[in-house]
């Protein structure tokens, strides 16, 4: 049965995401987990705002999300649907190998939250794969699946 908020709070804060996620200002793009079904799917949010750095040059006359950190965003909320799927995740990294079908169908603009859905298509020790999709206001703006290696930490250790 799937982990959800309770009338509209997050399950997993801000918080609890930086100690999931190695991403940080300005490249960290998921707000909130508000569902998560272990080793099935997970549903976030993120808030995008008029201050995003990218939208200084992306672009100054009309202000769009770049498509692919729309879906960098998707390959973060994997990466914590991930993390909580596997045995012993504090020994695990996350790493985006290869991006499939990406489609991009609307832009995000300042102002709009995404709701990021990603669901699991096969989870192996050390690569999955994920298909996910964002959505501002019901409305589905952009989609993709992604293969991700995950590395064991002490393995990574022991090669330096």
């Amino acid at each position: 049965m799937p982990l959800k908020s309770q009338k509209n709070k997050e399950l997993l804060n801000i918080e609890k995401i930086l100690k999931i996620l190695p991403h940080r200002y300005p490249f960290l793009l998921v707000d909130r987990v508000l569902e998560l079904e272990k080793g099935k799917s997970i549903v976030a949010i993120k808030n995008v705002t008029y201050n995003e750095h990218f939208f200084q040059g992306h672009f100054p006359a009309l202000k769009v999300m770049p498509g692919v950190l729309v879906i960098e965003a998707i390959a973060q909320t994997g990466g914590i649907l991930l993390y909580h799927s596997v045995p012993e995740p504090e020994k695990v990294l996350v790493f985006l190998s290869k991006v499939d079908n990406a489609k991009f169908r609307k832009p995000v603009v300042p102002g709009d939250q995404l709701r990021l859905e990603v669901e699991i298509l096969k989870l192996k020790k050390k690569v999955s794969s994920i298909r996910g999709k964002a959505y501002v206001d019901g409305e589905i703006v952009a989609e993709s699946e992604a293969i991700a290696s995950l590395m064991n930490l002490e393995e990574m250790n022991e090669q330096e």
